[in-house]
């Protein structure tokens, strides 16, 4: 589903713990960190969207969660040339995603990155706030500042030091 700018509709999931740390994942095979997101299907709602990629990537129900808020509107980012792909003749130039903050409610144990038959993830850990926007790859930098920004009021977030953490495997 692409629309008439040719974005892609998506959401993405910020997922935090008691401390306020974020989930932070690993592209499977890759050295690649990013949150969790996924692209929003022909007649679904972005929240009908969101459950079904938490499922999906972290294997995750919406009982092990709270929904604490989403971004107001749509943020976008455009792909690198490399990246363009068609869909039914169209060009997907990017995505629009709507960004929702979660609160993990469950045991960690219930993170589980094998849910789905094609994982996305082979790794995770529990980073602080702000240090996903050192790490993710430049074209998705500015939506995931603005979505951060938007975000941590919902979080009572504090912009401390930064510190690593290390990866956890699925």
């Amino acid at each position: 589903m692409i629309d008439a700018d040719g974005f892609r509709p998506n959401v993405g999931i910020v997922l935090c713990n008691a401390d306020g740390q974020l989930l932070w994942a690993k592209r499977i095979g890759q050295q690649a960190w990013q949150f969790p997101q996924g692209g929003i299907q022909r007649g679904e709602r972005p929240e009908q969207a969101l459950f079904r990629e938490l499922n999906e990537e972290l294997g995750l129900s919406p009982e092990d969660v709270q929904i604490l808020g989403v971004t107001s509107g749509w943020l976008r980012y455009r792909l690198p040339q490399r990246y363009l792909r068609r869909s039914r003749g169209r060009v997907c130039v990017g995505q629009k995603q709507k960004w929702f903050a979660l609160r993990l409610t469950a045991a960690e144990a219930a993170i589980k990155l094998d849910a789905c038959d094609k994982p996305e993830f082979d790794g995770w850990r529990w980073v602080d706030y702000w240090l996903p926007l050192d790490e993710v790859v430049d074209f998705k930098r500015e939506v995931y500042n603005a979505a951060l920004r938007e975000l941590a009021p919902l979080l009572s977030v504090m912009q401390g030091p930064k510190r690593r953490a290390e990866p956890r495997d699925g």
